[in-house]
């Protein structure tokens, strides 16, 4: 206390952060969690186990070029949605974020379909590649 007045010095209030202040007890019930089961995460992780033995499966199937790209690409997105959803907590979260789940897929959609365009209709300049 600085010349002994009280009112010089910064309150505790200002100098700590909320969370030091307020006990964990009172912060933690607040905002919750969901905490996946053993059963979803081990489901979700077999059902990516065999998407990916599933693209490994479409490479050796040797589908004309548009379409091997195409079967790549849908299960792409598939395992990067079971990801997002089950492992990063989207299904259980907020609405909102499902929408730009939702959203960022359209326009990576969009984009693929605009690469196809381009490459379905380019002429090859030599032919033997």
């Amino acid at each position: 206390m600085a010349l002994s007045g009280y009112h010089l010095d910064f309150p505790l209030s200002i100098v700590l952060p909320h969370s030091l202040i307020t006990p964990k007890k009172f912060l933690m019930s607040s905002s919750t969690h969901h905490i996946s089961t053993d059963k979803t995460l081990l489901t979700v992780a077999g059902a990516l186990f065999c998407l990916t033995l599933l693209t490994a499966g479409v490479h050796y199937l040797e589908l004309p070029q548009p379409w091997s790209i195409l079967a790549a690409m849908f299960i792409a997105v598939v395992k990067a949605g079971l990801v997002a959803l089950f492992f990063m907590g989207l299904y259980w979260d907020k609405r909102f974020n499902m929408m730009l789940l939702i959203t960022s897929l359209a326009f990576l959609a969009l984009l693929g379909g605009y690469t196809l365009l381009d490459t379905l209709t380019r002429v090859h300049i030599i032919p033997g590649f």
